[in-house]
């Protein structure tokens, strides 16, 4: 919650009662933040437990060490994912993630990407139903908890999604079977460091299936999904205020590899060849359109909103790329290891950001005792 002092005794079942009346749960039943359960995730970190690590809007509200662990023993974390509740909450507040339009009525769905020697310490899954396992639920629990009870994101208030949405998520990199630098290395990070990613998306569950044994059939299938992961004006109205992740597998990933593929060629065959054609952008600009206008591409770029004027001249059989730069492709290598299959997540509104995971100088000594 917001209050630094306990505010409330009472039986298990009453303290819960409590909490939902107060609209501080996501509907579940929540592990009561005691004072002696707040001070063990303290331990966890040299911040003080009332210094500010962020204000998260629109709910314009402190985030402190003590309130953080408070939503994170709630959501049923362990004192040790500390750091990374920290760092996740520096990651949601960069105005460059952008975290006051989560509230679309498209329904965007928060999630942390970790990586670094963090993941293998502490257990965080990587492999086979990585955000169904581990500690990993748990994480994004406290993450949906930490937007509902900080920036004060409620369902069908400030948190305005159509169909409302799914738990916040957690994944790890699988950087030992990757044959690419892991994703916080190829953004600037050192390997030795730990980093947490807040990224959306506003789609979840289909999976590709890439076959065979040629690496551009295997692109070619992934950037098929892509296509069908997006929906068209949403590239062409907010430009770089989005992200696709690809999520591929470790049997994916080596296969085209081996073809030659560093990281920055797949991003840019990607950005290449997830082509949607005139006709089709023109049509759901037509009927589909997300506020109810009849548009079209050549009535978009008299807007001078960005979308090139070539665009202009093309025919309804002629492609354009349904992303608008390479740079909002990411790609993590992660999932079962024994399977062929990707995942491509989008989502509008936000971009993603890292964060260093900074540890407290006796972390080493702090883990050795769990």
């Amino acid at each position: 919650t917001n209050r630094e002092d306990g505010v409330f005794t009472g039986t298990f079942e009453e303290i819960n009662e409590s909490f939902r009346n107060q609209q501080l749960t996501d509907g579940l039943p929540v592990i009561p933040p005691t004072a002696g359960k707040v001070e063990e995730f303290l331990k966890y970190t040299d911040r003080l437990a009332h210094e500010e690590i962020a204000i998260l809007q629109p709910g314009n509200l402190r985030a402190t060490p003590s309130i953080i662990a408070a939503n994170g023993v709630m959501a049923g974390c362990r004192p040790e994912h500390m750091p990374i509740l920290i760092a996740a909450v520096e990651a949601i507040a960069d105005q460059n993630y952008n975290l006051d339009q989560l509230g679309t009525t498209g329904g965007v769905n928060p999630y942390l990407l970790i990586n670094g020697p963090i993941v293998k310490q502490l257990g965080i899954e990587f492999d086979i139903g990585l955000v169904s396992r581990g500690p990993n639920p748990a994480i994004g629990r406290a993450l949906g908890l930490l937007i509902r009870n900080i920036a004060k994101f409620r369902p069908a208030e400030q948190y305005m999604g159509t169909f409302g949405y799914i738990m916040p998520f957690v994944l790890a990199e699988d950087e030992e079977n990757s044959p690419w630098e892991p994703f916080h290395v190829e953004h600037g990070f050192k390997s030795n460091t730990s980093t947490v990613t807040a990224a959306a998306t506003q789609n979840w569950g289909f999976q590709a299936f890439p076959s065979g044994t040629d690496p551009e059939g295997h692109l070619q299938a992934i950037c098929q999904d892509i296509v069908k992961r997006i929906v068209l004006w949403g590239p062409l109205m907010h430009k770089d205020s989005q992200m696709m992740t690809v999520l591929i597998t470790p049997p994916v990933a080596q296969l085209i590899a081996r073809g030659g593929y560093s990281k920055q060629d797949v991003q840019q065959y990607f950005f290449e060849n997830s082509r949607v054609s005139i006709r089709d952008i023109n049509l759901l600009l037509k009927h589909g359109y997300c506020c109810g206008e009849t548009e079209t591409i050549r009535g978009l770029i008299e807007k001078e909103i960005g979308i090139p004027q070539e665009w202009g001249e093309l025919g309804p059989d002629d492609t354009v790329p349904v992303l608008v730069y390479p740079g909002v492709i990411n790609i993590a290598v992660c999932g079962d290891r024994t399977r062929n299959k990707t995942m491509a997540l989008h989502a509008a509104y936000v971009k993603p950001v890292t964060k260093e995971i900074k540890l407290p100088a006796n972390w080493n000594e702090l883990i050795r005792k769990r």
